[in-house]
């Protein structure tokens, strides 16, 4: 007991011991201590990936496996060519936040230029005031209109500054929303390609001479609704991308309702798979059984 005592006072007094003085101390194996001893070769595991961001290759590696899954199952299918167009436009979401983020210098200089030229223009007019006498400047009639002239030249050479300050924000602003403008049209093409994909019209199929030619069975048309929404989902990822390498609050409304309209076409293909499965689940309930033909055994003549 006196023995444990002293291991633990030097436990708490040397800073640097090792696990293995510690397990000497103790006089005992490190399984033998009251506390559990880590490995060092879990110890040298390397961390898990960061979580808390989105990864801009693993979506554009998933959008790559989508299409593939979509061309294996629908080769023929016109929705094959917007899951490639969506892959495409995944690998362009990469090398367009990387321009983001990259400043634009040309806008700098020029902007620079402008704001020293506005400066400059501001000293010279203040050293023109100086040159007045201090008589016709203090008499009320040249004060007033000194100052009115003065504030409302630096009011509107801070209103110049402030616009030119934000011209290269507004720039990289524009060429986000013009990604986003095409994210909401694959959104939207997407939509258009599940729209004649009736649910009921499998089991209740009375064509008209307008009516699309429907050739899915059902897990077919499972499989098809699925990938739309998955499609909408991807989208709605890669708006995602841009607004993490530019946090402006503009694009961040513009990916917020691209969101919204992803999530609500996609609630619309998750209502049709619901209505695809209880449809099955009615068909099979009212199907007729299959009747299995029974065989009456001949009576057995005397002998």
């Amino acid at each position: 007991m006196i023995r444990i005592s002293l291991g633990l006072v030097k436990l708490v007094t040397m800073s640097q011991t090792s696990l293995e003085q510690v397990a000497v101390t103790f006089s005992g194996p490190p399984g033998d201590l009251p506390f559990p001893v880590p490995d060092p070769a879990i110890s040298a595991v390397p961390k898990l990936q960061n979580y808390r961001a989105l990864q801009a290759d693993r979506i554009v590696l998933t959008a790559e496996q989508l299409a593939n899954r979509i061309a294996e199952r629908f080769p023929h299918a016109g929705l094959k060519s917007v899951a490639d167009e969506v892959a495409v436009v995944a690998r362009e979401a990469i090398q367009t936040c990387q321009r983001i983020r990259r400043p634009l210098y040309s806008v700098r200089v020029t902007v620079t230029l402008l704001i020293a030229g506005l400066l400059g223009m501001l000293t010279l007019t203040g050293m023109r005031v100086r040159w007045l006498t201090s008589q016709e400047l203090f008499e009320l009639e040249h004060f007033v209109t000194t100052l009115e002239a003065g504030l409302g030249a630096i009011f509107f050479i801070g209103a110049i500054v402030a616009f030119l300050m934000s011209l290269e924000r507004r720039a990289k602003r524009e060429r986000l929303l013009k990604a986003m403008r095409e994210l909401r049209a694959l959104a939207h093409i997407v939509d258009m390609h599940q729209l004649t994909k009736d649910p009921e019209s499998i089991h209740r199929h009375q064509p008209t001479k307008s009516s699309p030619q429907r050739t899915l069975t059902t897990f077919l048309l499972g499989r098809y609704l699925d990938y739309c929404s998955e499609l909408l989902s991807l989208i709605n990822k890669i708006a995602a991308i841009y607004v993490q390498e530019f946090p402006d609050s503009v694009a961040l409304e513009s990916v917020e309702q691209l969101a919204s309209l992803t999530n609500g076409l996609s609630r619309n293909i998750w209502q049709k798979i619901m209505i695809l499965d209880r449809a099955v689940e009615e068909h099979e309930t009212h199907a007729p059984s299959a009747t299995i033909p029974t065989v009456t055994a001949a009576p057995a003549h005397p002998a």
